[in-house]
């Protein structure tokens, strides 16, 4: 079982090798798209990596959901996410920093819930189970 400091030296590794920035930019607060220019490509490419990193496996949408802002879901309402919408991100990322997002719920902001740190912990629960 690989330490907390064990895991963000590989999660950094990952990261550094998948979206070409330094080690520097990668820090627990830094968000993947916003401080590390990653784009929607670049989360298959990270999840596949930390898999083989880690030999383990991570089910589509388990560590990056998706189609949580779709227009039909009914937990996006006037650009903000609804209680709902909360209560979903909350059940399916319980490794994210959802009362964050809960604070100033603009659609625009979950991305800011893809943190270095939010892939952490994700990898401690997962690692742990």
């Amino acid at each position: 079982m690989p330490s907390q400091e064990e895991i963000y030296e590989k999660v950094q590794e990952t990261l550094v090798d998948a979206l070409g920035v330094d080690d520097d930019d990668v820090s627990p607060e830094a968000t993947l798209v916003g401080d590390l220019g990653a784009e929607s490509i670049d989360f298959l490419d990270i999840v596949f990596r930390l898999e083989k990193s880690f030999d383990i496996k991570i089910p589509r949408g388990e560590l990056f959901p998706e189609n949580l802002a779709a227009a039909d879901s009914g937990f996006i309402k006037d650009g903000q996410v609804t209680e709902a919408g909360l209560a979903e991100l909350r059940a399916k990322m319980p490794h994210a920093n959802v009362d964050k997002l809960a604070a100033d719920p603009k659609v625009e902001n979950i991305q800011n819930l893809f943190t270095v740190g939010m892939i952490c912990k994700f990898l401690e629960n997962k690692l742990n189970a």
